[in-house]
């Protein structure tokens, strides 16, 4: 029996994010680079052997942030419905892997930083210092103008509690054994998806989130022992293998 997981994809790198500086509701394209790692990553980890396989996506949630989902575009998913941003969704000779469906949901969309977009983590530090106040944590303090830790938390849970309820089956608190796809993929934005996997294993933003994505990368979330009571980070993941296949390759 599979147990659902949850993927969160971090978009892909843009000028801000190379140079540290807070990006909210600011819309920013990828960089040229950004866009070759995304494609990269769409290679390597998107496949019918891969760690993603696209025929085991049943939904899929994305900022509504552009470079969100400029990033989805470039991962070249297959998405039969295509995306809801594009006027002209299939094109002749593409391939279609997935029959998941794409949401664009403001649940996921990045942390707004209120007086702090735009502002590096050494600017707001050194505002602070000028204007007499304490060391900045945005896990803690939240941002003045903006988003406070409750309010990513009571956005968060309501996303998290539509998975599981939706995707993921709540009836028994036993995840049922289905041959239906039930893997899910969120692309968003650095912050937010830090604090998701906080919330999926229910502890508190304010305890500090000992948590790295780097631009363009991609974490899994699940559950242990197929239980939907036991939230769990998935630190590594093996690729998928048909296995009468692979054994058929070694006679």
């Amino acid at each position: 029996m599979a147990t659902p997981r949850v993927f969160i994809i971090r978009h892909g790198e843009t000028e801000w994010s190379l140079n540290g500086r807070h990006t909210g509701i600011t819309e920013l394209p990828l960089t040229s680079n950004g866009e070759k790692r995304i494609r990269a990553t769409g290679q390597a980890l998107v496949g019918d052997d891969r760690l993603i396989v696209p025929s085991q996506l049943t939904h899929i949630y994305v900022s509504p942030r552009k470079r969100a989902q400029e990033t989805l575009e470039l991962l070249n998913l297959g998405c039969r419905d295509g995306l809801p941003w594009k006027e002209q969704q299939l094109f002749e000779g593409q391939i279609i892997r997935t029959d998941a469906k794409v949401q664009i949901d403001d649940d996921i969309r990045e942390w707004d930083y209120g007086d702090y977009e735009g502002l590096t983590s050494a600017t707001i530090r050194e505002q602070r210092s000028n204007n007499g106040e304490g060391p900045w944590d945005i896990w803690r303090d939240g941002c003045p103008g903006g988003e406070s830790p409750g309010d990513v938390t009571k956005r968060l849970d309501r996303l998290i509690d539509d998975i599981r309820s939706r995707f993921h089956g709540r009836s028994t608190g036993n995840i049922e054994a289905e041959s239906t796809p039930s893997d899910v993929l969120i692309v968003a934005h650095g912050h937010i998806l830090r604090a998701f996997a906080m919330r999926w294993i229910k502890r508190e933003l304010t305890e500090g989130v000992s948590l790295l994505l780097e631009a363009g990368g991609v974490g899994t979330l699940s559950y242990e022992h197929h239980n939907l009571d036991e939230p769990a980070i998935l630190l590594g993941g093996a690729f998928m293998v048909d296995i009468g296949e692979s054994a058929g390759r070694l006679k």
